[in-house]
């Protein structure tokens, strides 16, 4: 068959009765996929170290060089989330597989970090590796009825040919949702734990990017906090950048962390200064290590939730290393409705701040939701990579209330099933509401359904979600798989080597390099071309 991405077409349902995730701040496949990225910058990752922002109009301190990461001493103290990783699943019995989007980029950043440090990566999520890079999904057209499109592919799976691999790529719009200005509260550490080349300093530049992006219409409160907080400017015009960076290059490290504390008072001076109908959101950098009061990533999400719903999002941007928190972290913005991305170096801040901007500040489609329906007379077996702790109960898919990830102007996600055929003579599951659960064998070539659920980002609430379905029929299989399918599956490789899977069969670092290289396709910020070398390091630290 020929290699195009398979478009599925959407069935709307106002509600299906079961059987008893700035935006984000960096661009990803919503694998389901990466945010298309645009911007005059050209910078790529590799070019991070010592890299200077020359900005001698902005304020009248000095711009510091910063250096690139370190080597990892004894003794580091960094905590990850543990979420155990989803196994194989019997259609028969599981038909159903649900799970919350998810636009965070920090794990692939982190684990760039890592390699190149010469340590065994930790706390490493596939779906972050995969949603890391941008991938050539089809927007919706404008004025679609939807604020997203679905793309879907199957192929063999490269590391185990007796299986097959489906990506799913949900693609959103483009077109920011409103013409207001934007209302931002930086929500800074300057605790003590900040007091590294690699933290304040590079905190500093990140956010001195952002200011350039913004003018007369928004408007700017900066929060710090150590053992206690500080209102450091209140709703200062986005246009005065001077002014903006000023007060950032004179931050200064010392003290406790009182995280805590600091989030309450971002959180009133959002919501003081709330835009109706703008964006209205904190972006805490920090490395999470809160020392005083609530710090635990449960007394944190329990505080988090509790704001969520004044419409102030939070997004996380993760810094230094030794104490990183990234458990904290992600908690914090997965329950905030927010996202999560991490930053070693400052080309890694024009990436998430600059060329993902829209997707980073204005969300087009909240609390979204995907639940994918195998069909039993295709698919014997399958499991989802990824998103270990990002699953939901199957029954969450029709309950409003339960949060879900909000995705940005331009975000993509990408998602990877892993699927062993059906034997002959295998049966379908009892269940009157399912769609393939009264065929027999044989009447249906479909591989599965994708149900997506969301919410529209602004509107009354209690806000009512929408489901959208998209069959994946036979035609969607193809032996020359696309270059994003190419290079997304290399990347999800790397990830089932990095983790150590259970399920990595045949995995290869070679495999990985050999399929990326003959994958590159468009690759403006060149960034697929330092895949190859990160893979290339990895391989000798293994």
């Amino acid at each position: 068959m020929t290699s195009t991405t398979h478009r599925t077409s959407p069935a709307v349902h106002p509600a299906r009765r079961l059987a008893a995730p700035f935006a984000a701040l960096v661009t990803v496949t919503l694998a389901l996929a990466g945010c298309t990225a645009h911007g005059g910058a050209t910078e790529t990752a590799a070019d991070g170290a010592n890299l200077t922002v020359p900005a001698p109009e902005l304020g009248d301190l000095p711009v510091p060089v910063l250096p690139g990461p370190g080597p990892v001493p004894p003794g580091s103290n960094e905590e990850y989330d543990d979420s155990p990783e989803t196994p194989f699943r019997d259609v028969a019995t599981s038909p159903l597989s649900t799970f919350s989007a998810d636009v965070d980029t920090a794990s692939y950043s982190n684990l760039r970090r890592q390699v190149n440090q010469g340590v065994v990566p930790e706390g490493v999520r596939i779906e972050e590796l995969v949603n890391y890079f941008d991938y050539d999904y089809p927007a919706p057209e404008p004025g679609a009825e939807h604020p997203f499109s679905v793309s879907t592919e199957v192929a063999a799976a490269p590391w185990n040919p007796e299986h097959q691999l489906a990506m799913v790529g949900v693609q959103a719009t483009e077109a920011l949702p409103s013409s207001e200005g934007n209302n931002i509260v930086f929500l800074l550490d300057v605790s003590e734990s900040m007091d590294e080349p690699n933290k304040l300093p590079l905190l500093a530049e990140s956010f001195t990017l952002l200011v350039e992006q913004l003018d007369e219409d928004d408007r700017v409160s900066i929060v710090t906090y150590a053992g206690d907080n500080q209102v450091v400017a209140d709703s200062v015009p986005g246009s005065e950048h001077g002014v903006l960076v000023d007060h950032l290059r004179s931050l200064r490290a010392g003290g406790s962390t009182g995280g805590a504390d600091g989030l309450r008072t971002a959180y009133e001076l959002a919501e003081r200064n709330f835009v109706e109908g703008g964006n209205n959101r904190v972006v805490l950098a920090t490395d999470g290590d809160f020392n005083v009061g609530p710090s635990s990533p449960e007394e944190l999400t329990d505080m988090i939730e509790a704001e969520r719903e004044s419409g102030v999002y939070v997004s996380v941007l993760g810094f230094g290393m030794h104490n990183l928190k990234d458990d904290t972290m992600e908690a914090i913005a997965d329950h905030g409705n927010g996202n999560y991305a991490y930053i070693d170096t400052l080309a890694e801040a024009r990436k998430v701040l600059v060329d993902e901007f829209g997707s980073t500040m204005f969300v087009v489609a909240k609390d979204l939701k995907l639940q994918v329906e195998l069909n039993p007379a295709t698919v014997g077996s399958y499991r989802l990579i990824g998103y270990d702790n990002r699953r939901l109960e199957d029954e969450d898919f029709d309950d409003d209330t339960k949060d879900a990830g909000d995705v940005g102007a331009g975000h993509s996600v990408t998602a990877f099933y892993e699927l062993v055929p059906a034997a002959d003579g295998a049966g379908g599951p009892d269940g009157a509401d399912l769609k393939y659960s009264d065929r027999e064998v044989g009447t249906s070539d479909d591989f599965m359904t994708v149900h997506v659920r969301y919410k529209m980002p602004s509107g009354a609430e209690p806000a009512s979600s929408t489901e959208v379905e998209f069959p994946v029929g036979a035609d969607a299989f193809t032996t020359t798989p696309t270059t994003d399918f190419a290079f997304a599956s290399a990347v999800a490789e790397l990830g089932l080597i990095a983790t150590g899977s259970e399920y990595r069969a045949g995995a290869s670092l070679d495999a990985v390099r050999e399929r990326a290289a003959g994958a590159l396709g468009h690759d403006p910020y060149g960034l697929r071309a330092e895949f190859l070398d990160l893979v290339a390091t990895y391989r000798a630290l293994a």
